[in-house]
């Protein structure tokens, strides 16, 4: 089955009635935990950004905590696994000025955690990763935004 345009798929919700549609957002929610999150975050986080970035956060420093020490392996596994959930969280909002602070904040509790970037090439990597992307998402923010933001991010150069 091919699936529809998002075009396609827009003129034809806007013929349906709002209890089909409900219906169909219902059937979706169903099969995917990622649908569910996104109608989650849609319906109930997305009018307040500042209280989902702080539960982001929250969840991140619950991650770190657990976070283990000594075998950069399981860092590793462990840090792409906490850049996973960013990652999904940056993706349902959209908002760039969330990626920034999700991905400064991320990029803050490595440093505060004391993970061995020097050690391991992966790990390096994973962190430079991170600060190029900041830099890009910063370049497409408001010339005032950038300045408050420029100082956060050459702490963690």
């Amino acid at each position: 089955m091919k699936a529809a345009s998002i075009n396609e798929i827009k003129k034809e919700l806007v013929e349906l009635d709002s209890k089909t549609i409900q219906e169909l957002c219902m059937r979706l929610a169903k099969y995917k935990k990622e649908n569910k999150e996104l109608l989650t975050y849609l319906l109930f986080e997305s009018h307040d950004e500042s209280t989902f970035v702080s539960n982001v956060k929250g969840e991140m420093d619950e991650l770190f905590r657990s976070l283990p020490s000594g075998n950069v392996y399981y860092i590793k596994k462990s840090l792409r696994k906490i850049l996973r959930i960013v990652n999904k969280q940056i993706k349902y909002s959209g908002v760039k000025q969330t990626e920034l602070e999700l991905r400064l904040y991320f990029c803050g509790k490595i440093k505060e955690a004391n993970v061995p970037l020097r050690s391991s090439t992966v790990l390096y990597n994973l962190y430079e990763q991170q600060l190029k992307k900041i830099n890009t998402v910063l370049t497409q923010l408001p010339e005032d935004l950038q300045y408050d933001y420029y100082r956060e991010i050459s702490s963690l150069a």
